[in-house]
């Protein structure tokens, strides 16, 4: 039986085809679920809509069952629609008429809004967590190979001196410029829907802002219409945000899997975190890297799956959101994933010193050679025309010392700086007052 359900059975085919993988997605969502319902229930007291006496059975059970979420002892029954149906009945069953006033007030269109909205301030949290962990690893190297030399390209032809402290520095900065992107993600989960009924609000003298308050949001997304309209509009928001750092993450995983080629070999790893060929037994493939980039290449497809399922929408609830999550909820735990190996196999990573003392790479130090010449006075465009005949004629002599100096170059990483940039964005997310708001609303 479903909680909208009158007198008339739905037809098996039918429902079978419209809860889809609903329940699979929905576990996902139990604790916000429950969450959502503690603030509501306080705040339906607080109107008179509930008595003190029910809300505190209403309360107690809430808190039992989002215990038994957290240790794995919830499911969704097959007869249940979705995990709110789920959670009101063993509140009823539990606790009996209390069970059957929660629901006064809201729709299941605010319950689902305020259940995404918890759940993805949680997922960016474990993102923002795991890019933390890369970005101090990237750093550490870094700082580390400073001054080791590699070849730097354009157009993947040897370009300019380049540096592994240059190269890992530059992911970690891209990784703050990500988080910004995911900040803004943060800004827009973080305001509260619930309260906005089935999008058009309630008769009811509901209080939005005390479970604004409760759940730790920001604030609130005032305009009812509005919070029914941000449904598919987060989700796009926030694919763009993973797929800022999805693209970092691809981009460095294909840099690395050209440097261990052989023909590069700057670079390596434990013979125990390559895989090998069937027939050819001296393969070292990095497959890791490989993955992490295919990954993270369909992350970066996310945001236009969610555009195109949403596209043209009218205003108002449709069930095709009901399909955002099975394209978004399972890229957090795949982005989460990538974000998390690569930190474990740059902890193993091996660099290679000395890369170009080979002659091959004397051109490299061409621009070294005509600066040289400038400071000792000659006009830049005479000393450049100068090295490129000496490099048609085969008499060009490279100067292989590097003297970078300015800000965020080979000499001058300006990592403390980066890490500063990095911290501030951190600060800016206030985490800890939505942890301590959610330890507030549980705590027996």
């Amino acid at each position: 039986m479903k909680i909208w359900q009158k007198n008339i059975d739905v037809d098996s085919f039918v429902e079978s085809f419209t809860v889809g993988r609903d329940r699979e997605m929905d576990m996902h969502l139990a604790a916000a679920d429950v969450l959502g319902s503690l603030a509501h229930t306080q705040m339906l007291a607080s109107i008179g809509l509930m008595t003190a006496s029910d809300l505190s059975l209403v309360q107690q059970e809430l808190k039992n069952i989002y215990q038994e979420i957290l240790a794995g002892k919830f499911e969704i029954e097959d007869s249940v629609e979705d995990v709110h149906s789920q959670v009101e009945m063993m509140l009823t069953q539990r606790i009996g008429e209390a069970g059957k006033k929660i629901h006064s007030g809201r729709s299941r269109n605010d319950q689902v809004l305020v259940d995404l909205k918890l759940y993805f301030r949680a997922e960016i949290a474990r993102l923002f967590e795991q890019t933390e962990q890369l970005f101090h690893q990237l750093q550490k190297l870094s700082n580390t190979y400073q001054q080791v030399l590699m070849p730097g390209y354009t157009h993947l032809q040897i370009a300019m001196p380049s540096s592994f402290g240059l190269w890992f520095g530059a992911y970690a900065e891209s990784l703050v410029d990500d988080l910004h992107l995911l900040k803004a993600a943060w800004t827009i989960c973080n305001k509260n829907p619930l309260g906005s009924a089935a999008g058009y609000g309630s008769s009811f003298p509901l209080n939005r802002t005390m479970t604004t308050q409760l759940l730790g949001f920001d604030d609130l997304n005032y305009n009812v219409v509005y919070a029914q309209m941000g449904r598919g509009k987060t989700e796009r928001i926030l694919a763009q945000a993973m797929s800022s750092i999805a693209a970092t993450l691809a981009k460095f995983a294909m840099d690395v899997t050209l440097f261990i080629n052989q023909n590069f070999g700057f670079i390596s790893f434990p013979a125990h975190l390559t895989t090998g060929s069937s027939i050819m037994p001296h393969k070292k493939n990095p497959d890791v890297f490989e993955l992490i980039r295919s990954r993270c290449n369909k992350i970066q497809a996310l945001p236009n799956e969610i555009a195109l399922m949403t596209t043209n929408l009218p205003v108002g609830y449709h069930r095709d959101l009901q399909l955002l999550k099975e394209n978004l909820f399972p890229a957090f735990d795949s982005l989460n994933d990538c974000l998390a190996i690569s930190k474990y196999m740059l902890e193993n990573i091996s660099i290679k010193d000395h890369i170009l003392d080979d002659p091959k790479y004397d051109y490299l130090f061409s621009v070294e050679v005509v600066n040289n010449e400038v400071l000792k006075g000659v006009p830049f465009r005479e000393a450049y025309k100068q090295i490129g005949l000496d490099i048609e004629e085969g008499t060009f002599k490279p100067a292989k010392e590097v003297n970078h100096t300015h800000e965020g170059s080979i000499g001058n990483l300006n990592n403390k700086e980066i890490a500063q940039l990095f911290e501030a964005v951190k600060s800016s997310f206030n985490f800890d007052k939505v942890d301590q708001a959610i330890e507030r609303l549980v705590k027996s």
